[in-house]
């Protein structure tokens, strides 16, 4: 049996949210928010290191608290709001190499999903590691509004995003239960070869394996109604968190 592939665990929280100010910190259920993330990478038992990329000192020192690494402040020119994942992730992993920490793979572990339990990282580790010629895994879910019912409008005309059909009729006419499956990526998880990011420029490559996320596992919180809908969901135990291991951050 060969070995594990050794793994780090990346999460990005960089300051400048704008549809929910500071996300990335806000407080759920006594903590902040990048506190369940942190904490669930730590309790999975399958990385090397847990490393947050932040552009801000004050998360650098929540993330810290949490039992997070933080090496350095990510440089202002890799993130902005339409900085691509690919150059912080490239930035981070050539700056670990070069202080004598290399990595076979990497997790990207997105703090606006909060309800991503150690057991779902394990899970899609033990995964990961048994598949051959894939360059990443990437966590998925069924979509609720199927892409054969959208439209791309131009003008006064209205154009079918996937002009599909099944014999004579086509995708936007027909039942929803007769449609092909589809799936929507989430933010649960990823977790590719360094290789793809620092060889190909990607965080994903070409061959992809899904990871089907279950229950309450892909729920990402990137709007206010999000956030309003996750804590209704724990109220009423539609929803969890995982567990914390320490005192929420005073400072």
């Amino acid at each position: 049996m060969s070995a594990a592939p050794k793994t780090v665990a990346l999460i990005p929280a960089r300051a400048g949210s704008k549809r929910i100010p500071d996300k990335n910190i806000a407080p759920l259920a006594g903590h902040p928010l990048i506190a369940y993330t942190i904490c669930a990478a730590r309790a999975a038992g399958v990385f090397e290191a847990v490393i947050v990329s932040t552009d801000s000192e004050r998360y650098a020192a929540i993330a810290r608290h949490y039992g997070a690494e933080v090496p350095e402040l990510r440089p202002a020119a890799i993130a902005g709001d339409t900085s691509p994942d690919i150059e912080w992730v490239r930035h981070t992993l050539t700056r670990l190499a070069e202080s004598g920490r290399s990595f076979d793979a990497f997790s990207l572990l997105r703090p606006t999903n909060p309800c991503r339990k150690p057991e779902t990282i394990r899970r899609a580790f033990a995964q990961f590691a048994v598949e051959r010629g894939v360059d990443s895994l990437r966590a998925v879910e069924k979509c609720e509004q199927h892409p054969g019912k959208m439209w791309i409008v131009r003008g006064q005309r209205m154009h079918p995003l996937m002009p599909m059909s099944a014999g004579d009729v086509p995708y936007h006419s027909m039942q929803y239960a007769a449609l092909p499956e589809v799936y929507v990526q989430n933010a649960s998880l990823e977790i590719a070869w360094s290789r793809v990011a620092l060889e190909q420029g990607s965080i994903a490559g070409e061959v992809l394996t899904p990871f089907f996320t279950e229950g309450d596992e892909g729920f990402d919180v990137n709007r206010p109604r999000d956030w309003r809908l996750l804590e209704l969901a724990l109220e009423r135990g539609e929803a969890s968190l995982p567990a914390i291991d320490r005192p929420a951050f005073a400072g």
